[in-house]
């Protein structure tokens, strides 16, 4: 150790040697003083410098400032691949789609509707950790949360409007198969309410059930739908209803249609009621909104056809499904293709409208077939099942 100016080196080698601590000649009165064993010198003790202090604090604040960063909402919205369902499996022990009033038949094969796991936005913030992630991983995805979610909505009001979305999404999956396989469905449309910027209110009352438009049958929303998109704005038109029982004709304009649709709308909201030859009932929890329709409906033809149609094929796939039996496009085509793979899918069916965002992004071990209709997608279903798939049509080709 260091010693002080004048002091000599004590060694620990030899603890019983004396030496002087005083080395200074003695002089008159003064004699010079002995003492047994080694002397103990202390360094000085040394300060932290103001610069490392201020280093010390700014690390520290640094920290502090991550740290409540990586918990504070941040304001995003980060995609991930969800979870997959099988519609000829079973959920919570019974199976997924459920057919009674007529025979069914059993399959070997998967078909995953597939979906979208959804962090951030009213309800459920995610932080900066889970956003950071998000830009680092090819499976994710982050946009700025005012591109996903309207501004001023609820959790619940979200929550209602999936749920409403996927119930109709199952009436229109059931619907759109039966016709595939025949069946003659009737069809009610019913007034709920009317728009008040236009003049429905004072022509339709809630309860008439809608019967025609310009003398012409009504039989589908998408049919009164497809009609009006024939008609401009601001047009005559007479419709035909039953009210308490009772034939009417009313005679009123139209109104814009809503933003990027064609044609008009008569300003009424509409309910529509099936009348199914046979009861589908889909049992499915914890997912909303309208793209799992395409797979709903393949589900119930597989179920409802003596042939064996994925024949022990993976199958997964989305889109929308309406009336008409058109497959419509649908988000996070992406984080769907990812679910797919990880859950054993070889094959997806992917809306033809979404096919600009499947070129290029395609995992490995997996071959997209696009589809625009639910015959092209059981058309599909079949060429797979019998180990034709490679001919089909893709979305690069």
């Amino acid at each position: 150790m260091s010693t002080e100016p004048n002091a000599e080196n004590l060694s620990a080698d030899h603890p019983h040697d004396e030496r002087p601590t005083d080395l200074a000649p003695a002089g008159p009165g003064r004699r010079r003083s002995r003492r047994r064993g080694p002397s103990v010198v202390t360094a000085p003790e040394e300060r932290p410098s103001r610069r490392s202090i201020t280093l010390g604090v700014s690390f520290m604040a640094t920290v502090l400032l991550l740290s409540g960063l990586a918990v504070l909402p941040a304001p995003y919205v980060v995609k991930s691949p969800g979870p997959t369902r099988d519609t000829l499996g079973q959920a919570d022990g019974a199976d997924l789609i459920q057919i009674s009033g007529t025979e069914t038949y059993p399959s070997t094969g998967e078909l995953l509707l597939t979906t979208v796991g959804v962090g951030g936005g009213p309800g459920y913030p995610v932080n900066l950790v889970q956003v950071v992630q998000g830009w680092f991983d090819d499976t994710r995805a982050v946009f700025p949360v005012e591109e996903v979610f309207p501004t001023n909505i609820t959790r619940e009001e979200l929550d209602a409007e999936s749920a409403a979305d996927m119930v109709s999404s199952q009436e229109n999956a059931t619907y759109a198969a039966l016709s595939e396989l025949g069946y003659d469905i009737p069809v009610t449309l019913v007034a709920a309410g009317t728009v008040e910027a236009s003049q429905a209110p004072d022509h339709v009352q809630e309860g008439d059930v809608i019967t025609s438009l310009n003398g012409a049958p009504v039989t589908s929303s998408q049919g009164l739908v497809d009609a009006l998109s024939e008609i401009e704005p601001g047009t005559t038109v007479t419709l035909g209803l039953v009210r308490d029982g009772v034939p009417v004709e009313e005679t009123f304009e139209t109104v814009d249609p809503p933003e990027g649709g064609t044609g008009s709308r008569l300003g009424v909201l509409v309910d529509t009621t099936f009348d199914f030859p046979v009861d589908v009932d889909i049992q499915i929890e914890d997912i909303g909104g309208p793209s799992a329709g395409t797979m709903f409906a393949l589900g119930i033809i597989d179920k409802l056809t003596p042939q064996d149609e994925a024949n022990g094929e993976v199958i997964a796939g989305t889109g929308t499904m309406d009336t008409t039996g058109t497959v419509g496009p649908i988000g996070g085509i992406r984080q769907k293709l990812n679910g797919a793979v990880r859950d054993g899918a070889s094959w997806f069916l992917a809306p033809a409208a979404n096919c600009d965002e499947v070129v290029g992004h395609v995992p490995d071990g997996l071959r997209v077939v696009k589809v625009a209709t639910l015959a092209e997608a059981y058309d599909a279903m079949v060429a797979i099942g019998a180990g034709e798939g490679d001919s089909l049509p893709t979305c690069s080709s």
